[in-house]
């Protein structure tokens, strides 16, 4: 009887351990850099203006429900990026001048999310792929000018993690975001861009990740 009721608790234990194990959150943190060409032609201030939106901070969150090595979820993903520089204007009677200006840029991401991964193997080394496609929008704020559009976008990331425990993982991840803009809304203003002047969203990241699974 004894033994039987030990077994059962084994077994109880297992179910609960094996219930805790079903979902997964991984937010993760870094820097990312957008990969678009800098247009040619610009001076020294100018192309030191637009890299500085180029480099940004990049912050994801996932969330996945797991049967056995696949994740089914969602997926968010935000990057920042501002410039302070000056670019070249004109004065009311045609002379050029410097202008300063300051630029804010946001990128978001958010879609359905499907992942891989070894997380329910008997192994603290950990590997992970996910993907999602969804919609990528883009915010751009220079003075009282604020630019908006959105359209389809990808997110995939690879990344390994160390296990510290069975509900906790930790490790790098790399990271790319991919998205083109035809078109956009200036002050409420639609402008469609030529095929060789799209905005271009897509970029790489490099983050720390965690999991926390239950």
């Amino acid at each position: 009887m004894i033994k039987k009721l030990f077994l059962l608790g084994a077994f109880s234990s297992s179910l609960v351990s094996f219930a805790q194990q079903k979902i997964s959150i991984i937010p993760s943190v870094g820097y990312a850099w957008r990969i678009a060409e800098t247009p040619s032609g610009l001076s020294k201030a100018e192309k030191d203006y637009v890299k500085g939106l180029k480099t940004g901070v990049h912050f994801d969150i996932s969330a996945y429900y797991n049967l056995k090595n696949i994740g089914l979820g969602v997926k968010f993903s935000n990057f920042n990026a501002s410039s302070n520089g000056y670019i070249l204007g004109y004065s009311g009677n045609g002379t050029p001048i410097s202008v300063p200006v300051t630029t804010k840029d946001n990128i978001t991401f958010f879609g359905p999310s499907l992942m891989y991964s070894n997380y329910n193997e008997a192994t603290k080394h950990k590997l992970f792929f996910d993907v999602s496609l969804g919609v990528i929008s883009y915010t751009t704020k220079t003075a009282n000018v604020k630019g908006t559009g959105s359209n389809l976008g990808l997110d995939a990331g690879v990344g390994y993690q160390y296990a510290l425990s069975r509900n906790f993982l930790i490790g790098p991840k790399l990271g790319i975001t991919a998205g083109t803009l035809g078109k956009m809304k200036f002050n409420g203003t639609t402008v469609d861009f030529g095929d060789d002047q799209k905005e271009g969203l897509t970029r790489v990241s490099l983050s720390a990740a965690a999991t926390f699974r239950f």
